[in-house]
């Protein structure tokens, strides 16, 4: 079997040098190349031509998502992005993901990461998962119109937050993706628009910080509002709740209203937060339609939470296509248990939404 061949880039010459000893420890993979700096990391791409590229976020000169973005013009590439773990580290990388970053690893402590080896499992396993990433599914997120967030000032006017939107509603949306999520979040989130009457709620298996920063962006792309959930706090409609990372997200009824519940639970699926939890929660409520969407990711979270959907009369079920997924596991997981009513490709999901709940 021929390697998988890798370009590492990253301005400290110590973490090229231990992100090569780590990767070829795995006989799987061989380190093509490094890179200290962006205009370097693009001239080697386009000269080596390798399967997969780790960038660093953070360098001086050309930083990670320039170079990132000059080499999906270029000739697309799977890109895992290494980030540190603080605020500024997970808004740039929730930014690399919507430019058509595959994935990202967490650096442990920093931009000079001494301690990488302790998420080494981790930055193999990705890095060969990118290796099999389609090249049609590399191209980063369309940018919606800046008349998007015109919009959305001039309908929803801000009085110390956003208007909260009506807390009786007749439909609620379940969202679940994992690799590949953010871009196919921000296709489908920023297509919704303003004035969409009912709660969606979303997991995306992210860690703390980064889906906050998800949050937030999305909220200046939407028409809609979007927020990392809070515990306690009311579902209305109109607004997107993002699980935050390390959190399972589940929603409670109380007196007609309906409400957020994060819990430190044991991890589902192997993920905190679960997309079979949130599935599963979502289906209990009876009172209402219940829709769920599953997109692109590794693995199996979220089919079992669908099929419990399905038993207990999902009003509609939906699954990305193979032809959009970045990773094409847990979309096939959910129609291999036959519960799935509609596949759909990316860019056609939020018109099914909007069919759906009869807002097309």
């Amino acid at each position: 079997m021929t390697a998988i061949r890798v370009l590492i880039v990253d301005d400290s010459i110590f973490m090229r040098n231990l992100i090569k000893r780590l990767l070829e420890e795995d006989p799987a993979l061989s380190v093509q190349g490094t890179a200290a700096n962006g205009n370097e990391a693009v001239a080697m791409a386009e000269r080596l031509e390798p399967d997969v590229i780790t960038m660093d976020v953070e360098m001086p000169g050309m930083n990670g998502l320039d170079a990132l973005s000059a080499i999906m013009r270029a000739r697309p590439v799977p890109i895992v992005m290494l980030s540190s773990q603080t605020q500024e580290g997970a808004a740039a990388t929730v930014g690399a993901l919507q430019r058509g970053a595959v994935d990202f690893v967490g650096k442990p402590s920093g931009s000079t990461s001494f301690d990488l080896h302790k998420v080494k499992v981790e930055l193999i396993q990705k890095v060969k998962a990118a290796a099999k990433v389609p090249r049609t599914a590399l191209k980063p997120a369309e940018q919606p119109p800046t008349a998007h967030a015109a919009a959305k000032r001039s309908l929803l006017p801000r009085a110390g937050g956003k208007t909260p939107g009506p807390r009786t509603f007749g439909h609620v949306v379940a969202i679940g993706t994992s690799t590949g999520g953010p871009r196919a979040l921000d296709a489908v989130l920023t297509a919704l628009p303003a004035g969409y009457p009912y709660p969606v709620l979303v997991v995306q298996h992210m860690p703390p910080r980064f889906t906050k920063s998800l949050a937030d962006r999305l909220d200046t792309i939407c028409q809609v509002n979007v927020s990392e959930a809070v515990d306690g706090e009311s579902v209305r409609g109109g607004r997107v709740y993002i699980a935050p990372g390390d959190r399972h997200l589940t929603v409670l009824e109380k007196g007609g209203e309906y409400f957020v519940k994060l819990a430190e639970d044991p991890l589902r699926s192997g993920h905190r937060p679960s997309v079979d939890v949130l599935f599963e929660s979502v289906a209990r409520l009876s009172k209402l339609k219940r829709h769920y969407v599953i997109m692109t990711g590794m693995g199996q979270d979220g089919a079992r939470g669908m099929l419990l959907a399905k038993e207990l009369g999902a009003a509609s079920t939906i699954a990305e296509a193979q032809e959009t997924c970045v990773v094409y596991g847990m979309p096939r997981s959910a129609v291999e248990l036959g519960c799935v009513e509609h596949v759909v490709p990316l860019g056609r999901i939020a018109a099914k939404i909007l069919q759906v709940t009869g807002r097309d």
